[in-house]
């Protein structure tokens, strides 16, 4: 290869970018691809979260031929929406979750970097039990960091999202674009309305970062045999089977989050009859606790 040589005070030749960035910038696109995708799921159980009902249960029977009533489906329910607001319908509130999901890829990605665990140890079969735990609890402290800096950077549009599609349920139009949405807020509720339900989010998300991680480990260690031969199979998808199991127990605080970021903001989803002004979001937690004992 032949050597390139730089003159003093001429301009140096133009540095494309490396593949880290370019991995970043597919990862990103990747994870916007994935939001869009997904949105239409998202908006449709948002608006059963917060209690719109629109269309009649169905009479079916249950596997004992029993008839009870089902409420309508993911499809149904995407249907009236479509009936309502067109196909673009399915979509409202999907530019600043985009934009939410890109801030918090970004951000984790730039504490990865600012904050590299570059002495990581993997934990290996010849570890102790105190050794292990400790490589185990050092790389989940490292991802609660990264989780909860993104969490904190794209919660603003985050709430701004979830007010969009809550519209549908009082057909307003408050929460228009990004920009004007962000003053709004602004306006009416300060930098506190921004971070609205973030306290129950990141909760969760340290809950499931911790129980997912020790659960997956010691599952890997104390249950699945070194002499199977699918041992390392297994093993590859420990954590991805815990993660899913673990979302059941987490999902309450994602739920109360959601519903503080659209709980008395001036939209009907917001306020009586669908839920009552919440002082807080430990209020919130004990009202749900309340009503799912009835």
């Amino acid at each position: 290869m032949a050597a390139v040589t730089v003159v003093p005070g001429a301009p140096r030749p133009a540095v494309g970018p490396g593949p880290a960035e370019g991995a970043d910038a597919l990862f990103v696109a990747l994870s916007a691809g994935f939001t869009a995708l997904s949105h239409p799921l998202l908006y449709v159980k948002l608006l059963v979260q917060v209690g719109h009902e629109p269309l009649p249960p169905t009479v079916g029977r249950n596997l004992l031929g029993s008839k009870v009533l089902y409420l309508p489906g993911f499809f149904t329910y995407a249907r009236h929406i479509v009936e309502v607001d067109g196909k673009r319908g399915l979509f409202r509130g999907l530019s600043p979750r985009i934009l939410s999901s890109t801030l918090s890829t970004v951000s984790r990605g730039r504490v990865k970097k600012a904050f590299p665990l570059e002495d990581m140890e993997h934990v290996s079969n010849k570890d102790d039990v105190k050794t292990s735990l400790r490589k185990v609890a050092k790389e989940t402290s490292h991802e609660m960091m990264m989780q909860c800096v993104s969490r904190v950077i794209s919660h603003p549009l985050h709430v701004i999202s979830m007010r969009c599609m809550v519209q549908f349920v009082g057909r307003e139009v408050k929460y228009r674009g990004v920009f004007s949405s962000i003053v709004t807020v602004w306006k009416e509720e300060g930098l506190w309305g921004f971070f609205v339900g973030l306290v129950p989010h990141i909760l969760g998300d340290v809950i499931f970062l911790w129980c997912c991680n020790l659960l997956a480990h010691l599952i890997n260690t104390y249950a699945v045999d070194d002499n199977f031969n699918q041992a390392s199979v297994i093993r590859s998808y420990t954590k991805f089977v815990m993660g899913i199991a673990v979302s059941v127990l987490t999902y309450p605080f994602l739920l109360v989050g959601d519903l503080m970021a659209v709980n008395n903001c001036g939209l009907l989803a917001g306020l009586p009859p669908y839920a009552p002004i919440f002082s807080s979001w430990i209020h919130c937690w004990k009202h749900l606790s309340a009503q799912q004992e009835k």
